[in-house]
């Protein structure tokens, strides 16, 4: 996944999120049993932070590898 995709991705998530929050409350609002007071915009919440934590872990992979590995490169036909 390149840093484009990435992007692209976070910002359909959050956006995606705020405006189901702005257009579709009731939605967000519908509970998830009959007894309980969970909504399904807390699942919805916690996968968004989930995906975020993902998503931060796959570029700190490729920032420690890829990305380092090119600095070096770039470093050494510097100098």
């Amino acid at each position: 996944m390149d840093q484009g995709t990435s992007t692209i991705l976070m910002l359909v998530v959050y956006y995606g999120y705020i405006a189901l929050i702005a257009f579709n409350k009731a939605f967000l609002a519908t509970p998830l049993g009959s007894t309980g007071v969970t909504t399904v915009g807390i699942p919805i919440g916690v996968g968004v932070i989930l995906f975020t934590i993902v998503i931060t872990g796959i570029y700190v992979r490729r920032a420690n590898t890829e990305f380092d590995a090119l600095k070096e490169q770039i470093i050494k036909e510097a100098m």
